[in-house]
């Protein structure tokens, strides 16, 4: 858990310088340079012998992950798609529940069993390594670098019109974003749902496992979570493009509210079925983060400062992430049950919903 949170925290962290370059560089030459020092964090994990190389290398990775993940992929979508931006940003995020459901059981079922952590760290390395050359022959941060516009608008007049959407004209920056409530709204929304959603996925599988299942009935969830995330991140991208975004963020939280009681009623002699019914809920909710949340920045403040902007909510998002899990542990040490830590987490919903609900575009973008 505390390798768990180092990486959070490190992500977090350098989010918003890594946003702040994006918005000024360019993602090409971000993504390939946090490719090339994610590996090398994963290839010296192969080398650990201490401790303190476990966190370092984790913290190293964290900081990669920024250079590679949700920052830079959401700014590339939001400056190529415009119409149906929200469903094309929800197709983007099933990568990361993809990946778990492709990547899980090759490693942990048998890279890991069959060859040893060493390999499997060994194999990540390569894996995100491999990553360098797609993105140096593909990646374009916008349209215009390679002389089109969003949406695949070609003549002049579909471009003028483009140009007079408030969003495409006008974008805060940061310092500006940072006056606002709808800021401070979002963030407190994400710090929450990162804390509360992750202090229970982290822990779900020993929770499981205390109240009578086996370890391979616990770990289940995690396939019928990373099932229902993927399907999550698209329902909800294709919904943002149909309500506000902010509404589409408060299903999320509800699902979320309702995968956790579903969790916290279980008990020994309940059906497998019921598993999977709480992990598809959970992970549907779960999948809501981050069409919804870039939906929210873009909507709110253009795309100027996308980058610098997006970064600082996931910073306050991912320290939330690296809390609430360890909070989850320690109440477990302390009370043998994680239970009152669950229910910590479903009270604080009742501060994120009507924190997102009141979310109003600043006035200078409407």
């Amino acid at each position: 858990m505390v390798a768990f949170s180092v990486l959070f925290l490190a992500m977090g962290a350098a989010a918003p310088f890594i946003g702040s370059l994006i918005d000024r560089y360019g993602a090409k030459g971000i993504i390939s340079v946090g490719a090339l020092i994610g590996g090398l964090g994963f290839a010296s994990l192969n080398l650990m012998h201490n401790l303190w190389h476990f966190y370092v290398a984790y913290a190293v990775i964290g900081v990669a992950m920024a250079a590679i993940g949700q920052v830079p992929a959401s700014a590339l979508v939001s400056n190529w798609f415009k119409k149906r931006r929200g469903t094309a940003i929800g197709i983007m995020s099933t990568g990361i529940g993809a990946g778990i459901l492709a990547l899980a059981p090759l490693f942990g079922g048998y890279i890991l069993p069959n060859f040893g952590w060493q390999a499997s760290y060994l194999a990540l390395a390569i894996l995100t390594w491999i990553l360098i050359p797609f993105v140096l022959l593909v990646v374009r941060t916008k349209p215009a670098d390679m002389g089109l516009y969003p949406d695949g608008i070609e003549n002049s007049e579909g471009m003028a019109k483009a140009k007079a959407s408030p969003t495409a004209a006008k974008g805060f920056s940061l310092k500006m974003a940072l006056g606002t409530s709808a800021f401070w709204l979002i963030g407190v929304t994400f710090f929450i749902t990162g804390f509360s959603a992750l202090g229970v996925g982290q822990n779900q599988v020993p929770h499981l496992q205390d109240i009578g299942y086996s370890l391979a009935t616990a770990a289940s969830a995690l396939t019928g979570l990373g099932l229902g995330s993927a399907i999550g991140k698209f329902v909800f991208g294709w919904l943002c493009d149909q309500i506000p975004a902010k509404y589409a963020c408060a299903i999320s939280c509800a699902l979320l509210i309702i995968g956790t009681i579903i969790l916290l009623s279980l008990k020994p002699a309940s059906p497998s079925a019921i598993i999977w019914l709480y992990a598809i809920i959970f992970g549907l909710g779960n999948g809501g983060w981050l069409p919804t949340m870039s939906m929210l920045i873009n909507v709110n403040f253009g795309l100027a400062s996308y980058g610098a902007i997006f970064g600082m909510i996931t910073f306050a998002q991912s320290i939330g992430g690296a809390s609430g899990p360890l909070l989850a542990g320690y109440m477990y040490d302390t009370m043998d049950t994680y239970k009152w830590a669950f229910i910590i987490f479903l009270a604080l919903y009742a501060v994120a919903i009507p924190a997102v609900l009141l979310v109003r575009r600043p006035k200078s973008l409407e």
